[in-house]
């Protein structure tokens, strides 16, 4: 059996499928949610498939929930060993009506809520000499998208935190990586109307969207000791649709 995995946002589609195959990894997998009645209905489901999630409050926004969290998982569960920040939201305007509020709450949810669980993390990790922090990113982070400002400004942030953090923790056997999906199967995603999915999906040299699954191997391989000498590295998984 291996140690506790943490996944922020671990209830959306991806979430999902990264806290179902670190299960199967062996680990006692935690994620964290801001919504209860909803993070109960999806405990409720997972139980139904067969895994079995501890869920504890905590917004990602707010540094002092996010330490009550991890002193409370690591009190309950164990060591955090992987810490696997998800959690994002989407507020997509064009900048003439994009809010200075819709900059911040996206800013703050996908920027400033992976600092915050890193970096509290990070210090128990140190203390054990061991960890693996992922963070996920996205194609826009590289790439851009029109109406996305701040989702892309702050997912393009995700992997400066990453490569200075890899840079600290290194000597400590412990290594921090960027995933950067492309369009996923999401239902988020499948919900856009038919005709311009069919746009996004002709952009996609692999010729469809991608599947929470194989976002969720490669999560997998970056989780396991097998992947010590990769770190501050930052891993495309698009299709083709945006190469660097």
């Amino acid at each position: 059996m291996t140690g506790v995995a943490l996944v922020t946002g671990g209830t959306g589609g991806i979430g999902s499928a990264i806290c179902q195959t670190l299960c199967r990894d062996g680990y006692r997998v935690v994620t964290t949610y801001s919504n209860e009645a909803k993070a109960r209905q999806w405990q409720d489901e997972q139980r139904e498939l067969g895994f079995d999630f501890a869920i504890f409050p905590a917004d990602v926004r707010n540094y002092e929930q996010c330490l009550r969290a991890v002193l409370d998982i690591e009190e309950v569960k164990g060591p955090i060993e992987v810490l696997v920040n998800c959690a994002g939201i989407t507020r997509d305007k064009s900048i003439k009506k994009l809010t200075p509020e819709m900059w911040q709450q996206v800013i703050d949810v996908n920027l400033t809520g992976v600092f915050n669980f890193s970096s509290i993390v990070a210090k128990s990790m140190l203390g054990r000499g061991y960890g693996r922090i992922i963070n996920i990113s996205s194609i826009n982070g590289r790439k851009g998208q029109f109406g996305q400002v701040n989702y892309a400004a702050a997912k393009a942030g995700i992997h400066g935190l990453t490569m200075s953090l890899a840079q600290e923790l290194a000597p400590h056997g412990i290594t921090v990586n960027t995933l950067a999906p492309g369009y996923v199967a999401t239902e988020m995603v499948t919900q856009i109307p038919a005709e311009i999915l069919e746009r996004i999906v002709a952009q996609i040299p692999v010729g469809r969207l991608g599947q929470p699954q194989e976002i969720a191997r490669a999560v997998s391989f970056l989780a396991s000791r097998d992947a010590a000498f990769i770190t501050g590295s930052e891993l495309a998984i698009n299709g083709g649709q945006h190469m660097y």
